[in-house]
């Protein structure tokens, strides 16, 4: 599969609203302007999304505006346990007034309503979660989580790809490998992220999407002999032939890879079997945790599968280096969402 490297600066759209440069890239190089989109903000898309998670509990918060809906979620998960609980707030046809940042690096997401305050910010030394959940499972839920890139500065994986349709695109960054730092409270009970063990990962999106779409994500972040290791896959989203977002992370440095497949069982807590097609990682998830969702608005609705599990798998770096990994919790995903 050809893959196309974007290695200088510029506008992500050009006059007509359509991708100036389709690829991928190590550095978010492009420069996102909701002003130069040409289509309906009911299609808009502006994502921020952060999981927090060690291999016995973790989080994830999410801040969006989708056009038809905006959709602020938390989501705490206990693996041992196994437990989750996931809660929401929705909001009809924001279509830009949370004024999502342009920009991955710089920058503050936030939205305040009577229940929940959440906020992300970006500065020179890394990344800030902060929230507040009032009866989040009957109980308040609080947080102050910092992440941090190490070692700076860190490559990511960036992909700018279209769809066939005209003014259609996709504009994603993926950070993986930060370590995480700081506590969350539910109620009585605390948790505690150590950055020796507990990673943080980020899903920035901005795009343009088509209405009907399938997509399949999968990351993992972890140390093997001292070096922060982490993978993402990603497909089923967009025209990937310029690019894919299949990176694996070594010490800060990224070895692109190529077409990834995900083996899904009928019983979702089977084994599940990830690879790419260049042969350069395979992947065992034993799950453990499958945080699923039907929301069905009739027009709008989203089936999702987030499962979580033990990871154990062998990856080759750019190079020849190979780095094998197990008992590291991660996650993949099949999503289907009609907005």
């Amino acid at each position: 599969m050809a893959s196309h490297e974007i290695t200088r600066p510029g506008p992500l759209l050009d006059a007509s609203g359509n991708l100036r440069e389709a690829g991928w890239s190590r550095h978010p190089l492009l420069q996102y302007d909701r002003s130069k989109i040409k289509a309906s903000p009911l299609r808009i898309k502006e994502w921020d999304y952060y999981l927090v998670m060690n291999n016995h509990f973790g989080a994830a918060f999410t801040i969006s505006d989708e056009g038809y809906l905006g959709l602020e979620s938390v989501s705490l998960f206990l693996f041992d346990e196994p437990w989750q609980h996931t809660q929401s707030v929705l909001s009809l046809l924001p279509m830009g007034y949370m004024q999502m940042p342009p920009s991955s690096q710089k920058g503050i997401t936030q939205f305040y309503s009577r229940n929940l305050k959440v906020r992300f910010s970006v500065g020179k030394h890394g990344r800030r979660i902060q929230c507040r959940f009032r009866h989040f499972d009957k109980a308040l839920f609080e947080c102050d989580i910092a992440l941090s890139p190490s070692p700076p500065p860190s490559d990511s994986i960036s992909i700018a790809i279209p769809w066939p349709k005209e003014g259609r695109f996709y504009y994603n960054r993926k950070i993986n490998c930060m370590r995480a730092q700081g506590v969350m409270r539910l109620g009585e009970a605390e948790y505690r992220f150590d950055p020796k063990n507990s990673f943080g990962t980020l899903d920035w999106g901005r795009g343009v999407w088509t209405y009907d779409n399938t997509w399949y994500w999968s990351s993992l972040n972890c140390q093997v002999k001292g070096k922060l290791f982490g993978f993402n896959l990603g497909y089923g989203f967009g025209d990937v032939s310029a690019a894919t977002e299949n990176a694996l992370f070594y010490d800060g440095k990224i070895s692109k890879l190529e077409k990834a497949i995900f083996e899904i069982p009928k019983n979702l807590y089977d084994k599940w079997h990830l690879f790419t097609l260049d042969g350069r990682l395979e992947a065992v998830m034993e799950p453990v945790l499958d945080r699923s969702a039907n929301l069905d608005f009739k027009a709008v609705s989203s089936n999702q599968h987030q499962v979580f599990g033990m990871m154990r798998g062998r990856a080759v770096l750019d190079g020849g280096k190979t780095v094998e990994f197990e008992d590291v919790m991660g996650f993949a995903e099949r999503v289907h969402n009609k907005f």
